[in-house]
């Protein structure tokens, strides 16, 4: 076995990013921009009104009459110039005329006809939004992970199209005899498959594309035609079928149709029988059949791996810190990832509570869980308000 640590690396080893293509904005939320891309124009383009109210040109001071010469809306500005006893109705977002140095908001005026006057009490901000306050053209955005309000920048740029990673195909492929779909009517010693629906899920979440494929019966020809399937993707995972019984085929096959191993087995709980290697090119992980087995798994090393694909850093899964609000007996010799419960505070460290049953078949208990609580090998009995590391989920 070697460490969850050596085995990340591993199969980061497998995998490079993904090459770029150019899609429209709209397609682009979730994906790695590849390259810098620069703004065609300032932001705002002109100065422009940061309220509504009257933009003027003389010296602001109560009292003060001025004739409204016109009006300038968002998106029709006013064509002439401001000059000393004259005043435009300006809204927000429209741009500041010529010769207006100020906008005056509306509160602070009382109007008559063709004419304002100034209040007491005038508000002392000039409120416009100078021409580029926000940037000038030329400005650039960098390579990182586009959000929504990453899009909106880029917009506002007049950027329409961006270069960014290919999303990563992957490809799931359920293993046994004993599985059938959702909504099937199992036999008596069938189960619901259920892995591959959150496997999907977290690779969809993550941005990439998931294939779930036919689920591969306990034969050595089912199981090569579906991964025959599954070789046009960029990360082939298989689920259930990696341990060493008599029916599980998935390294035995797989290394028959030309896989090269990277390694077999974890120092880890749950999670042990987890595989990876290169088959025919592709990089492939076999994750345990245990459903909080692979969904662990899948934290720690399908959705790090799909990242880097991605375009992203090869990380490994954020590790933050809380305060254990029981304690709990020795680790092991291996790692142990604990199901658990968070409980935010306002006054420091989250605290953070193990269940009580950690069997790897139990999904209502993965369910619960917000957080896997990190039991570090040979780890002894730990106290209560000891700070311990865990990885959220």
């Amino acid at each position: 076995m070697i460490s969850v640590d050596e085995a990340l690396a591993r199969v980061f080893a497998l995998v490079s990013p993904l090459p770029v293509e150019t899609v429209p904005l709209r397609q682009a939320n979730g994906r790695i921009l590849a390259a810098p891309v620069t703004a065609l124009r300032d932001q705002p383009p002109f100065d422009a009104s940061a309220m509504d109210g009257y933009a003027i040109h003389d010296a602001a001071r109560p009292g003060l009459s001025l004739r409204v010469i016109g009006t300038a809306q968002a998106g029709k500005g006013f064509a002439g110039r401001v000059g000393p006893g004259e005043a435009v109705r300006i809204f927000t977002g429209a741009p500041v005329p010529e010769g207006a140095d100020r906008v005056v908001i509306q509160e602070d005026v009382t109007a008559a006809g063709d004419r304002i006057t100034l209040n007491p009490g005038l508000d002392e901000g000039r409120h416009i939004r100078p021409r580029g306050q926000d940037f000038r053209a030329g400005a650039e955005v960098t390579p990182r992970l586009l959000r929504p309000a990453d899009l909106a920048l880029l917009a506002s740029m007049n950027i329409a199209r961006v270069p960014v990673h290919r999303r990563p195909v992957i490809a799931l492929i359920a293993t046994g005899d004993e599985l059938v779909m959702p909504g099937e009517t199992p036999g008596p010693d069938q189960i619901i498959t259920s892995n591959t629906f959150a496997l999907a899920a977290m690779v969809e979440e993550a941005g990439g594309i998931a294939r779930m494929l036919p689920i591969a019966r306990d034969t050595e020809a089912d199981l090569r035609m579906v991964l025959r399937l599954a070789l046009d993707a960029d990360l082939v995972v298989t689920i259930g079928g990696a341990s060493v019984g008599d029916h599980d085929l998935v390294g035995r096959v797989a290394e028959a149709m030309g896989m090269d191993r990277a390694f077999y087995k974890i120092a880890m709980r749950p999670g042990k029988p987890l595989m990876a290697g290169l088959l025919q090119g592709v990089p492939m992980l076999g994750l345990p059949g245990n459903p909080v087995s692979a969904i662990v798994c899948a934290h720690l090393f399908l959705i790090p791996a799909l990242r880097h694909l991605a375009g992203q850093p090869a990380q490994a899964p954020a590790r933050l810190r809380a305060v254990l609000v029981s304690e709990t007996g020795p680790a092991g010799p291996r790692r142990h990832y604990m199901r658990a419960r968070l409980e935010p505070q306002t006054d420091g460290l989250p605290h953070i509570t193990p269940f009580g049953l950690q069997d790897s078949s139990l999904l209502g208990v993965l369910g619960g869980a917000d957080a896997l609580l990190i039991r570090p090998e040979g780890d002894g009995p730990l106290p209560a308000g000891s700070v311990v590391e865990y990885h959220p989920i």
